[in-house]
């Protein structure tokens, strides 16, 4: 019997679809289905409001839900029993910038400390100073005594033709010059190789007999020529009175090599020149020389007035801007340029057996201070010629010699 008054039976029925209010039971009625929109996987979706009764009702159907879980929680977004962050723990960077920054520190270091000991290791250390001789007494400034020589090793046929070197056997002195690396400020002095100089008594290098002074007068490069590069530091000590502490010395195509390995150096040509012999040919401006302009450059002299005095001004403006373009950070921390450059160097470098690869590094970065402004350029002070050779000033080189002895600012001049 139904007890409930008919229009609120109705009412009811309207509402709840009819159940088990009838008088007598139904069968089974398909229960019309409410479509809730599936919640977004996080953050949870806050407890929506509800519009009426019929929205609130709960089918007790199943959204694809899984309740608990990382991706959601349980009902109406609440986080499941496992509770905590539902993305994990947030990252340490502290420690992982601390990581990393060791990381990269020892991989700098072990570069560093290998590409130092492959460097040194290619170093020709050939040149025994220990041979000189009644040496002068030291100074406070580093000297270097820098040989350019017309050495054709490791030269092709065609190669030698390329730079316009010649055949000629053995090797002589192309360029020499001083370098005085101090604290008041640093010196290059060039030695025309047309210089008129004293063979003094010597030991010889290969046969350790020793040579008694004799008095000869010969042009500089030539003592080179007698008996190699001792015999020439022996000669340049003992005309000077200044004591050399170190020697370096490259050949044609190791000096070309360097220039190629480098992309080139710019230089501020003033005035245009050509030359035969050399194979130069340049106009006036700013221009990047390769390695076969390069050697033209350095080794031209007939085509100037001055012959070899201008051609060793133009060897100091050459091996500054080299020096420059060196010892900048963007070959030094450039290892597609730093390993060809010092390959192509160290191949052909011939130094003294005390040298070390500081020492190599403290004469560039000397030489690239004087192309910022940063010292003294200048050919040996002169005051005449004897036989067609250059007669040093000797005053003005005893001036000279003792500013450098006493890491004094040089004040004197030469052509």
């Amino acid at each position: 019997m139904n007890d409930w008054p008919e229009g609120r039976n109705d009412d009811r029925d309207a509402r709840y679809g009819r159940g088990s209010a009838g008088a007598q039971p139904e069968g089974a009625r398909v229960m019309r289905h409410v479509q809730r929109p599936a919640p977004p996987q996080r953050p949870p979706v806050p407890q929506q409001q509800s519009r009426g009764y019929d929205d609130a009702y709960d089918s007790g159907y199943n959204t694809g839900q899984v309740y608990g879980t990382p991706g959601g929680g349980g009902r109406g977004g609440r986080p499941g029993r496992g509770g905590g962050n539902p993305q994990g723990p947030a990252p340490d960077w502290r420690r992982r910038i601390k990581i990393g920054s060791i990381v990269l520190l020892v991989a700098v270091l072990g570069t560093t400390i290998g590409t130092y000991f492959w460097a040194d290791g290619k170093m020709r250390r050939e040149v025994d100073l220990a041979k000189v001789i009644d040496r002068p007494k030291e100074g406070d400034c580093t000297t270097y005594l820098i040989v350019g020589s017309d050495s054709r090793e490791g030269m092709t046929a065609e190669e030698k033709k390329k730079l316009h070197t010649g055949s000629a056997e053995g090797k002589r002195t192309d360029s020499m010059m001083i370098l005085a690396a101090c604290g008041s400020g640093n010196t290059m002095i060039s030695l025309p190789r047309d210089s008129d100089v004293e063979i003094p008594s010597f030991v010889g290098s290969e046969s350790g007999k020793t040579f008694p002074a004799q008095g000869r007068r010969v042009k500089l490069n030539a003592a080179y020529a007698e008996d190699g590069p001792e015999l020439l530091v022996r000669t340049v000590e003992h005309n000077t009175g200044l004591r050399i502490d170190h020697y370096a010395e490259i050949g044609f195509a190791g000096f070309a090599n360097i220039v190629d390995a480098l992309g080139g150096v710019e230089m501020n040509i003033e005035k245009g020149f050509k030359d035969k012999k050399s194979g130069a040919d340049f106009q006036a401006g700013k221009q990047t020389l390769d390695g076969e302009q390069a050697l033209a450059f350095v080794r031209t002299r007939y085509a100037f007035a001055e012959s070899d005095l201008a051609r060793t001004k133009n060897q100091q403006k050459f091996l500054a801007a080299l020096a420059s373009q060196a010892a900048t950070p963007g070959t030094i921390l450039n290892p597609f340029r730093l390993y060809p450059t010092l390959g192509a160097g160290l191949d052909t470098l011939i130094v003294d057996k005390d040298m070390s690869l500081f020492d190599l590094g403290e004469m560039f970065f000397a030489m690239k201070g004087i192309s910022g402004g940063d010292g003294t350029s200048m050919n040996m002070p002169v005051n005449g010629t004897r036989g067609g050779n250059l007669v040093w000033d000797k005053e003005k080189v005893r001036q000279l010699v003792q500013q450098i002895q006493n890491d004094e600012k040089v004040t004197v001049t030469g052509q």
